[in-house]
């Protein structure tokens, strides 16, 4: 099972669930509480589910991400379900960036997520802090209480131009 986590622009959330599920053929969509945000379930594995997206002709997708790991929103289920995940991933010649989108008050500071894990990842497995290129992507998507957790390369990420 697959989850993914759907950015669109507000208001086009139903072409959106519409080109998802087209596209995935297998998909369940769902509405997050935020505008704009969509979370789709797929049976199929996460490689085939992106590549079917990014071939599928769309018109109100953003962006879509996958979600590896769903937890709690305490920054301390964050921080250490984050960092273990990582552990099994980056490697110390490898670079990575954090990545934290916080949706709700569940937590008090995505920016200071980013800041003590990216520490935390440099120090403990001497991996390079890289911006703007990194190999690898902790990517945290704080979601009301639940937060959804990725160790993902950039090219798993999909961002599409969307038409008005």
């Amino acid at each position: 099972m697959t989850t993914l986590l759907v950015t669109v622009p507000g208001g086009r959330e139903g072409d959106a669930a519409l080109e998802l599920e087209w596209a995935l053929g297998d998909a369940r969509v769902r509405r997050a509480k935020w505008r704009g945000v969509l979370i789709v379930k797929t049976r199929l594995e996460k490689d085939e589910a992106l590549e079917r997206i990014k071939e599928f002709d769309t018109t109100a997708i953003f962006k879509v991400l996958p979600l590896e790991k769903l937890v709690m929103s305490k920054k301390e289920v964050i921080m250490e379900e984050a960092f273990e995940m990582a552990k099994e991933r980056i490697k110390e010649t490898e670079s990575f960036a954090v990545r934290c989108k916080r949706r709700g008050n569940w937590i008090s500071s995505g920016k200071e997520i980013e800041i003590e894990l990216g520490a935390k990842i440099k120090e403990t497995l001497n991996a390079k802090v890289n911006l703007t290129n990194p190999d690898w992507y902790v990517w945290i998507e704080v979601l009301g209480k639940r937060t959804g957790i990725s160790i993902i390369r950039p090219e798993e990420i999909i961002k599409k131009r969307v038409e008005f």
